[in-house]
């Protein structure tokens, strides 16, 4: 092989193991990004769900819901 063609085998080679490893990252970013968007839908169904409770009137409220004591 001539030096020039060794040459531009090499920045091939580095170009395929740099585009390796972004597929590799992108993949990565999705998969984390497709966990919070679960994360994300579920907490909707939830407050979704409460809405309708409270809409409905057959609200019971929670203790979570329940604004402090004024000595607090």
């Amino acid at each position: 092989m001539t030096d020039t063609l060794e040459d531009r085998l090499i920045a091939l080679e580095c170009r395929l193991a740099h585009h390796e490893r972004m597929a590799e990252e992108i993949s990565d970013v999705m998969i984390s990004q497709g966990r919070m968007i679960d994360v994300m839908a579920a907490e909707i169904r939830r407050l979704r769900s409460r809405m309708g409770e409270i809409e409905a009137g057959g609200s019971q409220r929670l203790p979570q819901d329940e604004p402090p004591p004024p000595h607090y």
